[in-house]
C-alpha cells in the first residue's frame, strides 16, 4: 500500500538563481517550503557565470535592458526587487564586490560566495533542499500539486518551476520547465539561444580563423539596436560581448552591421590622407586605427595594397566603407551549448506581473528564465531571476 505523500506549503523545481530567491522569501513567511533538483550541484549557473567571479546583477538594470514579447511584463518585479536590493543583500552577507564596465558588478572573491550566501538564507528560512532528484510526473488536484519523484511522492499548496531554460546543457540545463508550461495549458514564446557567438561559413569563416584571437572596440547593429562593446575573432565566427548582445535580437538569414573603427569615418581620413601624405602606405596607416593584423585582412579583401596615391578614390571609399558598415550574414549560432540564456519561454501574458503566478492554474508559478523575459549581457539576467523569484516567494 502506498504511503501518503510528503505535505509542503510551497515545492520549488529548480535550485538555480530565482529557485533559490523565491524559497529564501516564502520560508521567510513560515512556509514549509522544498527545493528539488536534478543536477548534482547546487547553483551550477552561478558557480561558472561571470569567468567564476559572478557578475550578480547591474547598477543600470531598468526595463530598457530586457526583452520579451511583452514589454511591460517584467517592470512590476524589477521594481518590487530592484539591484539596489540584491546589493544591499550582498553587502549585508560581507561579500566584497567591484564594478567593472557598464554597471557590472562582480565579486572580488569567487561566485560561490553567492551561493554560500543563498544557501544560508534558505538554511535559516527552514528551507529543504534536495538535489540529484528526479520528476517523473506533474499532476493537480483539488487542494494540491502531486509530484511523483525518485525520492518518493510529494504534495504541496503551490508549485514553483524555475528549472531555468536550455542553455548550457552540460551543466544540467533542460526543456523541463516548458514541458511543465505545455502541461498545464501554458503557451510557449517560440525558445532560441541567447547571448551566443555567431558562426559563418565559407571564406567569411576562414576571414575570421585568420583572426582568431583579435578583439577590438565596435559597434554591432541589427535593426534599430545597437551595441558598443568589445568583439572578439574566433575559429568559429564571431563573439564578444557586442556579438553576444546583437545576437539575440538577430534572425536567421539577416545581416548584421559591424562598425571596426566606430570614433572614425574612414572613408574621409582616407581620403585626406591620400592629400596630405601620398607616399603613405595603406595598411601602415589603417593600422593606426585597427590592429595591424586586421588592417592586412581588410585591405586585402577587396585587394588593395600600396601607397594610397597609388590607390583610387572610390576604392579608398570602399574599404572605409567595409571599415565603418561591414554587412555580413551568420550562418547561424554556436546554440544552447555556449548560449548564455535561453531567448523565449512561457507566455508572460499568461502569468501576474505582480506575483508570477499563473492565470490559468492557482497555485502554480514561474520564474526565472523559463519565463519569456531575457536580460542583456552585463547581471541583468541575474537580476531577472532575484526579482522574479523574489515576488513569486512574496505569494506562493
Amino acid at each position: 500500500m502506498a504511503s501518503d505523500p510528503k505535505l509542503y506549503d510551497v515545492i520549488v523545481i529548480g535550485a538555480g538563481a530565482a529557485g533559490l530567491m523565491c524559497a529564501i522569501e516564502a520560508g521567510k513567511r513560515g512556509q514549509k517550503v522544498f527545493i528539488i533538483d536534478h543536477a548534482k550541484r547546487i547553483g551550477e549557473k552561478i558557480r561558472i557565470s561571470g569567468g567564476g567571479r559572478c557578475n550578480f546583477t547591474n547598477l543600470e538594470t531598468s526595463p530598457k535592458n530586457f526583452l520579451s514579447a511583452n514589454p511591460h511584463f517584467f517592470k512590476s518585479a524589477l521594481k518590487q526587487f530592484d539591484q539596489w536590493s540584491f546589493i544591499d543583500k550582498v553587502a549585508k552577507h560581507g561579500i566584497a564586490y567591484h564594478e567593472k564596465a557598464l554597471g557590472q558588478l562582480f565579486c572580488d572573491g569567487k561566485s560561490v560566495e553567492i551561493i554560500d550566501m543563498l544557501l544560508t538564507e534558505a538554511k535559516d528560512a527552514g528551507v529543504t533542499i534536495k538535489n540529484g532528484t528526479e520528476v517523473s510526473s506533474i499532476a493537480k488536484g483539488a487542494n494540491n500539486f502531486s509530484i511523483t519523484s525518485t525520492i518518493g511522492d510529494l504534495a504541496s499548496k503551490s508549485l514553483v518551476v524555475a528549472c531555468g531554460g536550455k542553455s548550457i546543457p552540460k551543466i544540467g540545463a533542460t526543456g523541463f520547465g516548458y514541458q511543465i508550461a505545455s502541461q498545464f495549458g501554458h503557451d510557449l514564446i517560440e525558445t532560441r539561444p541567447g547571448l551566443v557567438p555567431l558562426t559563418f561559413t565559407d571564406e567569411l569563416l576562414e576571414f575570421c580563423r585568420d583572426l582568431a584571437g583579435l578583439s577590438v572596440d565596435a559597434v554591432v547593429s541589427f535593426g534599430k539596436v545597437s551595441f558598443r562593446e568589445g568583439l572578439l575573432f574566433t575559429h568559429r565566427g564571431l563573439s564578444g560581448p557586442s556579438i553576444l548582445q546583437i545576437s539575440s535580437y538577430w534572425r536567421e538569414g539577416s545581416p548584421i552591421q559591424v562598425n571596426l573603427c566606430p570614433d572614425q569615418n574612414l572613408s574621409d581620413e582616407l581620403l585626406s590622407a591620400k592629400q596630405d601624405e601620398p607616399k603613405a602606405d595603406l595598411v601602415a596607416f589603417l593600422s593606426r586605427s585597427l590592429p595591424h593584423r586586421l588592417a592586412e585582412k581588410l585591405a586585402a579583401r577587396i585587394n588593395l595594397a600600396g601607397r594610397l596615391a597609388e590607390i583610387g578614390d572610390q576604392p579608398l571609399r570602399r574599404l572605409g566603407d567595409l571599415i565603418n558598415r561591414w554587412n555580413l550574414v551568420p550562418a547561424g549560432t554556436e546554440g544552447y551549448r555556449t548560449a548564455e540564456v535561453t531567448l523565449g519561454g512561457v507566455d508572460s501574458d499568461q502569468l501576474s506581473s505582480k506575483t508570477m503566478e499563473s492565470k490559468l492554474v492557482p497555485g502554480l508559478y514561474f520564474v526565472g528564465e523559463v519565463v519569456d523575459v531575457t536580460g542583456h549581457l552585463g547581471g541583468f539576467n541575474f537580476q531577472w531571476a532575484w526579482s522574479s523569484g523574489w515576488v513569486a516567494g512574496q505569494h506562493a
